[in-house]
């Protein structure tokens, strides 16, 4: 059986098993230390620290759990990472290059049961939940990459809106971000992380109540419940209203703004009826959220759709900037190669599958 990543710890869950085994609690913030401001990727280089507590370590975790399968760089800084988890199946992360700094975006489950019937992400179903320690080595991948490539380059933002959904493998993405947080470690700020939901309604809610202090983003993609049920399966256990109550508590706990993500599709949810009722389902919570339209990265699979037109996405934010409501478009990251969030991990399970049925339990995700 596979040994864990040590990376799957908080500080506070480490020091408690370092104790257990009769280690001082010193010796935590010592081995929090090595892996994550010297970031060594043996515990043999843990070079000053006790022998027998390294041992214990070695014993019982890993520090590297992920191979790198494919490498994508794009003209505009972009790297996507396909990475081959210890069972075989693939995941993918993504470094992007902002003014503001460097993000990178996690993936929290193999496959995604969602079920959105535009996203690439959900044509292979979720297979299983990633580990706290495969989602924080993720990241130290993509640092280790920059202190190879770009040296004093560091990771300075996460969003995790890669593939699954990351409420429905909640206690994992919790202790996720306490490790990223930690200010003896990687000290990444709480409001430079961002979360994306589908709107699991009673999980918004359970995430307000740990007041983890990073950011919430809700994906909406339609105005009414209609409309939101036939491209995302999910509305029909959570509908718009029950996702807004859920939203309206996190706003009244948190007292943070909230992004309500909005993919535009052509002829399907961009016209500008449907910007006008969007305004008027977010109400007077205009000062509260803020809309982030998404141009859609069309997809092989969901040929039904299409890209919209430069016209009906600058029309969709003027309609809603005439109803005072804040809008923003995403910048647009890697469009020359496999954009779309669960792109490059489809194509290269059809490529390998395509080789034979004695690779197809490799990437079974």
């Amino acid at each position: 059986m596979n040994k864990p990543s040590i990376y799957g710890l908080t500080f506070d869950q480490l020091s408690a098993w370092l104790l257990e085994y009769g280690h001082k609690p010193f010796r935590a913030s010592q081995v929090w230390d090595y892996l994550y401001v010297q970031r060594v990727t043996d515990f043999a280089d843990m070079t000053d620290a006790n022998p027998d507590c390294v041992k214990l370590l070695a014993e019982h975790y890993v520090i590297q759990t992920l191979e790198e399968h494919v490498k994508q760089e794009s003209a505009d800084g972009t790297v996507k990472f396909l990475f081959r988890l210890q069972d075989g199946n693939l995941i993918e992360t993504v470094l992007m290059r902002h003014k503001f700094g460097l993000s990178v975006c996690v993936t929290t489950q193999v496959g995604c049961n969602i079920g959105c019937s535009f996203c690439a992400s959900g044509l292979l179903k979720k297979s299983r939940d990633l580990s706290a320690g495969e989602v924080v080595e993720q990241l130290m991948k993509v640092q280790l990459f920059l202190d190879q490539n770009k040296p004093g380059d560091l990771v300075s933002h996460i969003v995790v809106m890669g593939i699954g959904e990351p409420f429905d493998n909640f206690e994992n993405m919790v202790d996720f971000i306490n490790v990223v947080k930690d200010r003896k470690g990687l000290a990444i700020a709480g409001r430079h992380i961002t979360v994306s939901t589908s709107g699991l309604a009673p999980k918004i809610m359970e995430f307000a109540d740990r007041d983890l202090k990073v950011n919430l983003a809700i994906s909406l993609h339609a105005p009414n419940n209609e409309l939101r049920t036939r491209i995302m399966k999910i509305n029909k256990a959570y509908p718009i209203e029950e996702v807004l109550g859920a939203m309206d508590y996190y706003l009244a706990k948190t007292k943070r703004r909230v992004t309500l993500e909005y993919i535009l599709l052509k002829d399907v949810n961009d016209g500008r009826e449907h910007a006008a009722e969007l305004a008027e389902l977010i109400g007077d919570r205009r000062q509260l959220v803020n809309v982030n339209l998404i141009p859609y990265n069309p997809v092989d699979e969901h040929s039904q759709y299409q890209r919209s037109a430069q016209e009906s996405i600058l029309a969709f934010y003027d309609t809603l900037k005439k109803n005072r409501v804040s809008v923003s478009v995403r910048l647009e990251h890697g469009t020359d190669i496999d954009a779309a969030c669960g792109q490059l991990r489809s194509k290269q399970i059809r490529k390998e599958n395509g080789r034979g049925a004695g690779q197809a339990s490799a990437v079974n995700g």
